[in-house]
């Protein structure tokens, strides 16, 4: 079977839109990386590469720390050219709202954060994060047409085909809400929405401690404490859109009442009010997590043994998870994360008791390292992830002049 010149540019655009995809779902990359993940050569990737460059649409970037190249000597990366768009992003944490915007290598160009009280004022919310992004996009000198869409955080169990949040107890005032429509309404630029959890998987497996992880959790522990799981740069959610929702896993029948209406759940437990509930009695002053984590790294017991049992609680049903999906690596994250192996200690410890030993071989549980900004970021990878086509048809514009 012979192959016309239509068919090898036909193939030939094909991989430069796989380069182009690859770079838009990860950031930045060596090319010995884009090759091994995409299955191409690494001589086509180099010619690929180097057509795209003279395009304007990947540049290097320049890097500090060593990569794949010789000992000491870091490899040369590569990204897409910020100028071929741009990505809003929306963290609607309970008590804040988090907003930026970026180009399309992940560089953050203007943030800023406000308090808010997100649960039971949803129109607020959104007009703060409209103005807000107005802000930030004046503040970075980016006009509006060329933003490529916004990305929505929000802190509960998510319908995708609503575009909102299941109808639940967690955000009251979100219900029913078409979220990613009532922001568009008021930008005028494509919506999308996912769990916060899930945003902060994207973000930690493309820019934080997930790194070049295939099949990874990430679960963040805080008001709330939720799991997102990434597979090959991509979140699964489940056919109903609610997979990860780790915090109402039942381990005490008999425990307190839950917020979602069962006993026990992991969140009645572990969560930073749990753990504020048992230790405010035994203090004078009022507390916060901020404050539970400070007293327990300057050697106060009871905020040590709260932290503890709250990991402990938490690696059990991780171990559950752990047997079920088999990740490579689990990442800890959310305002707990931050007391480090106070935390991470026991519950790596229950983790790697209760799962099977072959699931969890070779399982890496480590600390996140985007902090109280994983979701914010998630959100902007949410853009470049959905928003393949349009980046492929800039790819496309620019090839055709």
């Amino acid at each position: 079977m012979t192959t016309g010149a239509g068919s090898l540019t036909s193939l030939r655009e094909l991989n430069r839109l796989k380069v182009v995809d690859f770079l838009r779902v990860n950031g930045m990359a060596s090319r010995a990386d884009v090759a091994r993940r995409t299955g191409l050569s690494r001589s086509t990737v180099s010619t690929l590469v180097a057509d795209l460059q003279r395009r304007g649409l990947v540049v290097d970037r320049e890097v500090t720390s060593a990569g794949e190249g010789r000992p000491g000597r870091p490899a040369t990366l590569i990204a897409l050219d910020p100028s071929a768009g741009m990505a809003v992003g929306v963290d609607f944490d309970h008590d804040r709202v988090g907003v930026a915007v970026s180009d399309l290598s992940r560089e953050v160009l203007a943030e800023t954060w406000h308090p808010w009280d997100v649960d039971h004022d949803a129109d607020g919310a959104l007009d703060l994060a409209a103005e807000k992004i107005k802000s930030v996009l004046h503040e970075a000198e980016v006009a509006p047409e060329r933003v490529l869409g916004a990305g929505m955080a929000l802190a509960g169990p998510i319908d995708q085909e609503q575009r909102g949040l299941h109808k639940s107890a967690i955000l009251p005032d979100w219900a029913g809400v078409d979220a990613a429509h009532e922001l568009e309404q008021r930008l005028g630029f494509p919506t999308y929405v996912d769990n916060d959890a899930n945003c902060g998987a994207l973000a930690e497996v493309t820019l934080g401690a997930g790194r070049n992880a295939r099949f990874a959790a990430y679960v963040s522990v805080g008001s709330g404490i939720g799991a997102g799981i990434v597979v090959d740069g991509s979140p699964y959610r489940g056919h109903a859109g609610t997979a990860g929702e780790i915090g109402h896993v039942v381990v005490d029948a008999q425990g307190p009442i839950c917020r979602c209406g069962n006993r026990g759940c992991l969140e009645t437990l572990a969560s930073s009010q749990a753990l504020i509930s048992l230790l405010q009695p035994t203090r004078d002053d009022e507390i916060g997590i901020r404050d539970v984590i400070e007293l327990a790294k300057g050697g106060d017991l009871g905020a040590q043994r709260a932290i503890a049992d709250a990991g402990r609680a938490v690696g059990g049903v991780i171990a559950g998870l752990v047997n079920l999906l088999s990740p490579e690596m689990v990442v800890i994250g959310g305002d707990l994360g931050e007391a480090g192996e106070l935390l991470l200690g026991p519950l790596r410890e229950a983790a790697l008791r209760d799962a099977l030993p072959a699931a969890a071989s070779g399982l890496h549980i480590v600390a996140g390292e985007l902090g109280e900004r994983a979701n914010l970021l998630g959100a902007l990878a949410l853009v470049l992830m959905q928003s393949e086509h349009e980046v492929a048809a800039r790819v496309a514009g620019s090839a055709a002049a």
